[in-house]
């Protein structure tokens, strides 16, 4: 990857930043495609029945229920290649995927895209991200404005305490039982605190030419009254030219390896 622009000063900060078409194809067949198909999930479920007789369970059904061979939806690798982004290089941790929650395949939660636990200074704090992918060739695109725009989403979770209340609540009953439960109470302490100490990820993916018009204005208006300690980053990630409209089959086809 290779740095376009970076933007803003202190805890409100944003950049851009570009991808070869290598290493889009790499993204896509590693980290991408583990967030998209739920890879940690699929191994949980099997681990679970891995102490029963096999001969209790039809093998065939066991894998039918957990195979997922369709094509996902854009938005969903659009997140998931923002997840996997503040994974690997911002110390985010994403432990429930919102797709364990639905109760049919590609439906979209209400919330904040991505709600988990950040690492910041050797500690914890809970860490919340929009993501929104966008072909436009406009700068910004038109997805920053209207009511469930960027821009929208984001102010909401830098001003609105009650968001942030309920997406901590939301990750509370699933860590209850979790391997990552003492993370989880690390952050709620920092939380129960200061309600400000989070840490705010805005990831735009876009397949233009970069320009730093896509998050100036942005970055200059999201650092006016935002709180203390809370922190604020947003990331445009630009990928080669024409590629967002590829991206859910050329998953689908390096996980079937056939890409």
């Amino acid at each position: 990857m290779t740095y376009e622009y970076t933007l803003g000063s202190a805890s409100i900060t944003g950049c851009g930043l570009s991808y070869t078409a290598s290493e889009l194809e790499s993204a896509l067949a590693g980290p991408v495609a583990e967030v998209v198909f739920d890879d940690e999930g699929a191994t949980d479920l099997t681990n679970m029945l891995s102490g029963l007789p096999s001969t209790e369970f039809n093998q065939e059904g066991v894998k039918r229920v957990l195979e997922n061979n369709r094509e996902p939806e854009p938005w969903r690798v659009g997140e998931a290649f923002g997840e996997s982004y503040l994974t690997h290089h911002r110390t985010c941790t994403f432990p429930w995927p919102d797709g364990r929650d639905e109760r049919k395949s590609g439906s979209s939660l209400p919330g904040a895209d991505l709600v988990g636990i950040h690492c910041d200074g050797g500690t914890e704090r809970f860490a919340f991200g929009e993501v929104k992918t966008s072909s436009e060739k406009k700068y910004p695109p038109g997805l920053m404005y209207g009511r469930t725009g960027f821009k929208q989403q984001l102010e909401d979770l830098r001003d609105k305490v009650g968001n942030r209340d309920d997406l901590v609540k939301y990750l509370w009953h699933r860590a209850v039982n979790a391997s990552w439960k003492d993370r989880f109470i690390n952050a709620f302490k920092r939380y129960s605190t200061d309600n400000a100490d989070v840490g705010l990820f805005g990831v735009l993916l876009r397949d233009v030419e970069p320009h730093e018009d896509d998050l100036r204005v942005r970055v200059s208006k999201l650092s006016e009254d935002c709180p203390q300690p809370m922190s604020i980053e947003l990331l445009a990630l630009y990928l080669p030219s024409g590629s967002i409209g590829t991206l859910c089959e050329k998953v689908l086809a390096m996980r079937a390896g056939v890409a």
